[in-house]
């Protein structure tokens, strides 16, 4: 008989490279942060759950947390890496070495450049962790995946992925600024669009900035007219308590939030 299947994904961070609260820090958003949690944010991450099998994409400094919270217990064997910062890749070490006590041997799946400066960070990593190029895409858990190179700002460059399964496409890019026309040729015709914004209105110079803010994120939303627009890898810049100004079809992640990533029919084995 046939069945309906649905691809999952799960936010487990949506907070930017210092996460919220921030340490240092006693402005509005961090207290309410610490006190009632509504604005608490771990480092940017999600996890998506396929029938044909479950990885990560990115992999920070929280990853043990999100790990213990979503009671997955390192059962992740295939991470894929959007860019070599350290909110990005900083939980490698520690997967790595649960992949030692595990006896498995874990896939990290990234373009070469970056898989390049991991090994240099990580000179031991790769006795635990297969290193995989995947400048050329792939296929993970059934999604074509496509990386490409975008504009970090003061920050570099980082790589989005558009992935498409069974007509259902979506890009995630966390970590952009001031994309150009080229680099927004992979996000034409999406489902969903989950982007980077780390502040509502970001006031520094624009030359050190590295992420998109809110204000920014909506003419690109306009321009790209996604059906669903989801805003992650928030500072503490954004107060989510507060009546944010969004797009048609824009909101913005909470930790755990949970969506689906299209559906499609499969045939099941008769009972």
């Amino acid at each position: 008989m046939n069945g309906r299947v649905v691809d999952r994904l799960t936010f487990l961070g949506t907070g930017d490279a210092m996460g919220v609260p921030r340490v240092y820090c006693d402005c509005e958003v961090c207290e309410e942060a610490r006190n009632s949690g509504t604005n608490r944010r771990l480092r940017s991450s999600v996890l998506i759950e396929s029938t044909e099998g479950d990885f990560l994409i990115d992999c920070g400094p929280d990853w043990r947390l999100q790990m213990e919270m979503t009671n997955r217990r390192a059962d992740i064997t295939d991470i894929v890496i959007t860019h070599a910062h350290f909110d990005h890749i900083a939980g490698l070490p520690e997967w790595a070495d649960a992949c030692r006590w595990q006896g498995v041997k874990g896939r990290v799946y990234a373009p070469q450049e970056v898989l390049d400066i991991i090994q240099r960070q990580y000179p031991w990593i790769h006795t635990h962790l297969d290193m995989i190029a995947n400048d050329e895409g792939m296929i993970l858990s059934g999604w074509k995946m496509t990386p490409w190179k975008v504009h970090h700002g003061f920050n570099g460059y980082s790589y989005a992925y558009r992935m498409e399964k069974h007509d259902f496409g979506w890009v995630y890019c966390p970590d952009a600024i001031g994309l150009t026309a080229e680099q927004k040729v992979l996000m034409d015709r999406l489902d969903l669009l989950i982007l980077g914004t780390s502040f509502v209105h970001e006031e520094a110079e624009y030359s050190g900035r590295s992420v998109y803010d809110m204000c920014e994120a909506a003419e690109l939303v306009d321009e790209l007219a996604p059906i669903e627009t989801i805003y992650t890898h928030m500072s503490h810049g954004v107060d989510l308590r507060q009546e944010l100004d969004l797009p048609v079809g824009a909101r913005t992640a909470r930790t755990g939030m949970t969506i689906d990533l299209g559906n499609y029919t499969v045939l099941l084995p008769e009972e």
